[in-house]
C-alpha cells in the first residue's frame, strides 16, 4: 500500500517538476513526427545509445546509434529528419531519464485520435530482486474523462476503464495520464 502510494507521489511530483521540459518534449516530437513517423528510445542506462525507428510507407527502418556519432546525423538527413530538432529532442530525454517516446494511434467512436507515450526511469532506487518499474505518461490532444479514484475512462457516458497496453492510466490532469509498468513499452 506504501509502494502504490510512493508510486503516485513520484510520478504526479515527477510531472510537476518537469512540466515545462516534458511538455516541451511532447510538442517538438508532434511538431516533428508529422513530418516523418519515427520513436527513439533509449538502450542503456547512460543514455548514451539510442535506438531510433522510422517508418516508411512501405518499411519500418530499426537502428542503434551512440548520440555522439556521426551516423545518426548522417541518417537523420537521409529520411528527411530535422537534426537539429532530433538531437534536442534527444538532448531533452536524456536531462529528464525519458527512455522512450512514441504516438499510438486509437480509435473512438470510428474517430482516428493520437496519443504521445513517454516513458521514464525512475532512478532514485530499485529493490534488488524486483522487477524494475516505469513511469509511463501519455498525452492526449483532447481533455479525456476519469471516474471518481482518477482512473482514465473509456470514453463520457462509458463507466469502463480504458486499458491501454494492459496498464490502468490515471489523471494527472485533463489531457496528462500516467501508470507504472514493468514494461517501457
Amino acid at each position: 500500500m506504501c509502494s502504490c502510494a510512493s508510486r503516485k507521489v513520484f510520478s504526479t511530483n515527477y510531472y510537476a517538476e518537469n512540466e515545462k521540459i516534458v511538455t516541451t518534449i511532447e510538442q517538438l516530437y508532434k511538431t516533428i513526427y508529422q513530418q516523418r513517423h519515427f520513436s527513439v528510445a533509449f538502450t542503456d542506462k547512460s543514455f548514451e545509445y539510442i535506438s531510433l525507428e522510422i517508418l516508411t510507407d512501405s518499411i519500418k527502418y530499426i537502428y542503434e546509434f551512440n548520440i555522439k556519432e556521426p551516423r545518426l546525423q548522417d541518417s537523420l538527413v537521409k529520411y528527411g529528419l530535422p537534426v537539429k530538432d532530433i538531437t534536442n529532442l534527444i538532448t531533452q530525454m536524456s536531462s529528464i531519464h525519458c527512455i522512450w517516446i512514441n504516438n499510438l494511434d486509437y480509435f473512438v467512436n470510428n474517430q482516428r485520435r493520437a496519443l504521445v507515450f513517454l516513458s521514464i526511469r525512475h532512478v532514485d532506487f530499485h529493490l534488488p530482486f524486483t522487477s524494475e518499474k516505469y513511469y509511463i505518461l501519455t498525452f492526449y490532444s483532447q481533455p479525456q474523462y476519469f471516474d471518481k479514484e482518477g482512473r482514465l475512462l473509456a470514453g463520457r457516458r462509458l463507466r469502463k476503464l480504458r486499458i491501454i497496453n494492459g496498464d490502468v492510466f490515471r489523471r494527472i490532469n485533463d489531457k496528462v495520464c500516467y501508470t507504472i509498468s514493468e514494461r517501457f513499452r
